[in-house]
C-alpha cells in the first residue's frame, strides 16, 4: 500500500499534504511533527501584537483538526531518530513505520549566538508557537525589549513591540538594517520611521555580554556601550535543521540536497521548505513553498514535476515603512538606480545591458511592485 509520510507539520508539511490530498483522495497520509501539531502561519507572529492577537487565536486548528480536514494521521509531539533509506523505514523509538515515500518538511532552527554573560542563558528565540506564547507571557508588565539582529525578522519584531509601547534596542554588527535585503538608501528610510516610532539602533556593533541586573538585564556591546533592558530576543537567523537527513546519509550543505523536482540522493525521500537547498538556493519565504509543495504534490501523485520558482518579492512586515523586496541573484552584476523622496524609495538593480535584475521599494514605492515583478527574471525557471 502506497504510504505517504510528511515529517514536519509546519506550513511546508501540511500545505504539501493539503495540495496531495486534492489530487488524490485514497493515498495514505501520515504527518509526524516533533511540536504540537498545531496549523498556523508562522510569519504572523512577528505581527501579532500590534494586531491585538493572543497567542491561543493565531492556532487557525488543532491537530485533531487537520487530521479531519486531510483525512491523515497526525503524529504530535513524535521524534524521527533514524530513516532506513535502505528498507524505506522511519525508526521511532522501538517503532518502525514504512513509507512508499517520504517528504522532509523539517523547518530551521534560529541561530544560537556564542554569547557570555551570567544572563545569556535566559536569551529569547522565537521560531514557533509555543516559544512565542511563552514569549508573549514573559513580556506582560515589561516595559524594555533589546532584539539582536536587524535583519527581516528583527525590524518585523521591532516594529511591533514598538507600536505596543516597549522601549526597543535594535542591534547589529551590520552598518545598517536589512543589510542582505536593502542597498543603504531603503534602508536609511527604513531606519528613519523605525525611529520615529523609538526604535534605538545599536548597528555596527555586536554584544559583548549580558548579565543580570535588579530590574532585569546589562547588555555590554562591543563599543563598550550598554543598555538597561528586561528581556534580551534574539533574531540573527536561521539554519535549516539537517541532522536527520545527514545521520542517515541523505546528502546535506547548507541545506539537505535537493534537485529541482525536489528529490534528495536517497530513493522516494524529498525535501522542501526552510530545510531543503535547490540547486544552490535557501529561501525560507513563504512564497518558494507554496511553489514547492505544488510541484512536489503532483510529483508524489506520480506525475513527476520540476519546481519553478519566478520572481517572488518579499514583503517585510513593517507597518511604519511599508518594505517590498526582489533581491538581486548572487552574483548578479550591475548597480542600483535610486529614486528617493521623503515618502519612500525605489531602488532598481540594473544590469549592463539595461534589464530590471531586482528591487526595493520602501513607502509609496510599493506601489510599483505589480508594474516591476513582471520584469523581473525567474529565481529558478523551468528546464
Amino acid at each position: 500500500m502506497n504510504s505517504i509520510i510528511i515529517i514536519g507539520a509546519g506550513l511546508a508539511g501540511y500545505n504539501t499534504a493539503k495540495e496531495l490530498r486534492k489530487l488524490n483522495p485514497e493515498i495514505a497520509i501520515t504527518i509526524i511533527a516533533t511540536d504540537s501539531g498545531r496549523f498556523y502561519s508562522k510569519p504572523m507572529l512577528s505581527n501579532a501584537l500590534s494586531a491585538k492577537k493572543e497567542p491561543a487565536a493565531i492556532a487557525l486548528n488543532s491537530p485533531e483538526q487537520m487530521a479531519i480536514q486531510l483525512n491523515a494521521t497526525v503524529r504530535p509531539h513524535t521524534t524521527v531518530e533514524h530513516i532506513d533509506t535502505a528498507t524505506q523505514t522511519l525508526h521511532i523509538g522501538e517503532e518502525r513505520l514504512a513509507y512508499s515515500k517520504l517528504v522532509l518538511a523539517l523547518g530551521a532552527d534560529q541561530i544560537q549566538l556564542p554569547l557570555t554573560g551570567d544572563g545569556a542563558a535566559d536569551v529569547f528565540t522565537v521560531n514557533d508557537l509555543d516559544e512565542y506564547t511563552e514569549f508573549r507571557q514573559r513580556i506582560e508588565q515589561k516595559k524594555r525589549i533589546a532584539i539582536i539582529g536587524a535583519g527581516l525578522i528583527g525590524c518585523e519584531f521591532a516594529n511591533d513591540l514598538a507600536v505596543a509601547g516597549y522601549q526597543v534596542d535594535l542591534i547589529d554588527l551590520a552598518p545598517q538594517a536589512l543589510g542582505r535585503l536593502l542597498p543603504p538608501a531603503g534602508s536609511s528610510h527604513l531606519q528613519e520611521k523605525l525611529s520615529g516610532l523609538g526604535v534605538n539602533f545599536h548597528l555596527g556593533t555586536s554584544v559583548a555580554s549580558i548579565n543580570n541586573n535588579a530590574s532585569g538585564y546589562t547588555v555590554t556591546l562591543a563599543n563598550q556601550h550598554t543598555l538597561e533592558t528586561d528581556l534580551v530576543l534574539s533574531a540573527v537567523g536561521l539554519k535549516p535543521r539537517t541532522a536527520l537527513a545527514a545521520q542517515s546519509g541523505i546528502t546535506v550543505n547548507r541545506g539537505i540536497v535537493v534537485n529541482r523536482h525536489l528529490e534528495t540522493n536517497a530513493p522516494n525521500v524529498y525535501a522542501l521548505g526552510d530545510c531543503a537547498e535547490i540547486e544552490g538556493l535557501v529561501l525560507p519565504y513563504v512564497m518558494p513553498i507554496m511553489n514547492a509543495m505544488r510541484a512536489l504534490a503532483q510529483t508524489l501523485n506520480d506525475k513527476h514535476t520540476a519546481t519553478v520558482f519566478p520572481a517572488m518579492p518579499v514583503m517585510v512586515k513593517t507597518p511604519a515603512c511599508p518594505t517590498i523586496v526582489s533581491p538581486p541573484a548572487a552574483g548578479a552584476v550591475g548597480e542600483w538606480q535610486i529614486e528617493a523622496s521623503s515618502e519612500g524609495v525605489k531602488s532598481l538593480f540594473m544590469g549592463a545591458d539595461g534589464k530590471l535584475l531586482g528591487y526595493a521599494l520602501n513607502g509609496s514605492a510599493t506601489a510599483e511592485r505589480s508594474k516591476l515583478t513582471p520584469l523581473l527574471p525567474p529565481v529558478l525557471s523551468a528546464l
